[in-house]
């Protein structure tokens, strides 16, 4: 049995209107994860923009374990703290592929 390797999820609760769109956003990460052969690991739900908690421990979790990818619904989700682009890149300079699930 091969164990299949980990995926972290990050998702912007700002960037959603509703509890119920939060859970669908959560819901479709573990759905990408398992169509591609990963397993979910943590999904960090930024709450704050402004603080970007939630990123900054994303970014610790990916330098101190062997996790190299990272998705979120979609690349809007990663424009907290910069353009989308450039959190993109900051993810790729600590060696994570950063995919959406939604790529519109």
């Amino acid at each position: 049995m091969t164990t299949r390797p980990t995926l972290l999820g990050y998702v912007r609760a700002d960037a959603l209107s509703c509890a119920e769109e939060l859970a669908a956003a959560t819901d479709s990460l573990v759905e990408f994860a398992y169509a591609e052969g990963y397993t979910l690991g943590t999904v960090y739900t930024e709450r704050d923009a402004a603080q970007s908690a939630a990123f900054n421990a994303l970014l610790e979790e990916v330098k101190r374990t062997d996790v190299r990818a990272v998705v979120v619904p979609t690349l809007q989700h990663l424009g907290s703290v910069g353009t989308p682009a450039a959190m993109q890149q900051h993810l790729e300079f600590h060696q994570a592929q950063a995919w959406a699930v939604d790529t519109r």
